[in-house]
């Protein structure tokens, strides 16, 4: 068969969360075909990707709508059968302010303004957790560390972990603006297209 010869799956809309009933309980036991995106193509209200299974999608979502992770895309039930996107979410880079909190307070200002500098002018997404800063990579890890160390910012340290590893201490709202959506499931959909 050639690539002209695959059947593609138009998707309009979504249908639920698997996180949100009545879908835990129709996907138990269901044969269940993923769509991996990563955080940026989920992003996008328009995509054409392959599931895992093999099964090439079409999405095509009203302007104002982008796909979560856990979105069920199609459910057969009479084959108990559904395709679900997950969604790989990419690394973020943890700064840890603590360090900071014995300097003199306009040592500490001065610091917070230049680092508020440095991720803005980057235009860099970022959501404070108490003395922790979260910053979506938007670039490579090395740029990201070469712009950290061009500023030289005294006492501020940071690393590199996994969003999967950042999303559980972040209200919905937060994961949103580092993820675009992406690290959120917590939303409804209508559950009309059975």
């Amino acid at each position: 068969m050639t690539t002209s010869e695959v059947s593609t799956t138009l998707i309009e809309g979504v249908l639920g969360n698997a996180a949100d009933p009545p879908w835990p309980q129709r996907l138990a036991g269901a044969s269940v075909d993923t769509l991996v995106l990563d955080q940026w193509e989920a992003q996008k209200n328009r995509l054409r990707k392959a599931t895992t299974g093999g099964v090439e999608l079409a999405v095509s979502l009203d302007r104002s709508e982008h796909l979560h992770d856990g979105d069920v895309l199609r459910w057969d039930p009479d084959r108990a059968s559904a395709v679900v996107v997950r969604i790989q979410l990419g690394e973020v880079m943890v700064i840890d302010l603590a360090p900071l909190y014995g300097l003199a307070p306009e040592a500490l200002a001065r610091t917070a303004v230049e680092l508020g500098h440095a991720l803005g002018n980057q235009h860099w997404p970022a959501v404070i957790k108490g003395s922790k800063v979260f910053v979506p990579l938007t670039v490579d890890k090395k740029v990201t560390a070469a712009v950290m160390k061009t500023h030289d910012l005294p006492g501020v340290v940071c690393e590199f972990v996994a969003g999967s590893e950042v999303t559980p201490f972040l209200a919905p709202h937060e994961a949103r603006r580092l993820f675009g959506g992406a690290g959120s499931s917590t939303h409804s959909h209508a559950d009309d297209h059975h």
